[in-house]
């Protein structure tokens, strides 16, 4: 099988694969450059950044590449708005956003003439997306890591998606090689989004230790935890996962207000944060989708895509 081209709006992509979003500061401009460097679409995690600090990413990886750039940001966060607009006003090529979707931000995409992707977990909310006026719609199932919006996997809700809608649909979640992109090519979708993978690249923002859990985990290792978000989050089993698992982890001490809203339970910005600054598994939470085991080496981003593209060839 050879992939054919991604087109989302006025974009036309030669590597039909979307490097996940990944909060927080695990996707930066580096990681984002490098991806876009190979034809795909890179993207920068605008999750737990201030706007200045989303501004100066998206300015670097202009820097570093030519490519598509674009940025994701989670819906849930206090300052979405005002990271989304700063975003547009740089020129970013796309937006995706998943925990849900304000119809405000479709207006904005329209007025800056940018694509809008929303992340969604079934047929209807795609259908939403689509009339809104969405470039085209990421379809994420239980695989996936981070915040998980169903517990349907990806290659059942696909189909769904693909019926109710016209626009492209990329498909997310679990998706680790070659062979799972040529199936999910083959079952309709117009490309594909991965995550973990590219979490787990030379290119990645993520703390060599963090990287390192990727490599050492086996199937057993990936859990669910109660994110303060509201939605569940799948990760890695760490002393900070038995922490939260065991209500003995440590209280907020100051609270930064960064969510629309937040159980309190922990401070997921500070777990999230210290998950690709420091080691110290005690006191960092590590997204991870749930195929993370079948990733045995951390490669270069031009390694990737140099598999990938090898192994959807032979598939």
């Amino acid at each position: 099988m050879n992939l054919k081209e991604l087109k989302i709006g006025n974009l036309v992509v030669p590597v039909p694969i979307i490097q996940g979003g990944m909060a927080v500061k695990i996707s930066t401009a580096t990681l984002a450059a490098a991806v876009a460097n190979e034809g795909g679409i890179g993207i920068i995690a605008g999750t737990g950044m201030k706007v200045d600090e989303l501004i100066a990413e998206i300015r670097k990886a202009r820097q570093l590449t030519n490519g598509v750039i674009g940025v994701n940001i989670l819906f849930a966060v206090r300052e979405f708005a005002d990271l989304v607009k700063a975003a547009l006003k740089e020129g970013i090529d796309l937006v995706v956003s998943g925990a849900g979707f304000s119809r405000d931000m479709f207006a904005w995409g329209q007025e800056a003439n940018t694509a809008i992707v929303p992340i969604v977990s079934s047929a209807k909310l795609a259908a939403m997306a689509e009339r809104l006026g969405a470039a085209a719609v990421v379809v994420e199932g239980k695989e996936a890591g981070g915040h998980l919006g169903t517990d349907r996997s990806m290659r059942d809700v696909l189909p769904e998606v693909l019926e109710a809608v016209t626009i492209p649909v990329i498909a997310a979640g679990g998706i680790i090689d070659g062979k799972d992109i040529a199936e999910v090519i083959r079952m309709g979708a117009s490309g594909v989004q991965m995550g973990t993978r590219f979490a787990a690249s030379v290119e990645s923002n993520a703390s060599d230790e963090m990287k390192q859990l990727y490599i050492d985990a086996v199937k057993e290792d990936v859990v669910h935890v109660k994110s303060p978000v509201g939605l569940p989050g799948q990760g890695l089993r760490n002393p900070f996962f038995n922490k939260i698992e065991n209500e003995s982890h440590v209280k907020i001490t100051k609270c930064v207000d960064c969510l629309k809203r937040c159980t309190h339970s922990f401070c997921i910005m500070d777990a999230l944060v210290n998950a690709c600054k420091t080691g110290d598994f005690n006191r960092a939470l590590v997204f991870s989708g749930e195929n993370v085991h079948r990733i045995k080496e951390i490669l270069t981003v031009n390694e990737i895509f140099k598999r990938l593209l090898k192994e959807v060839q032979e598939a």
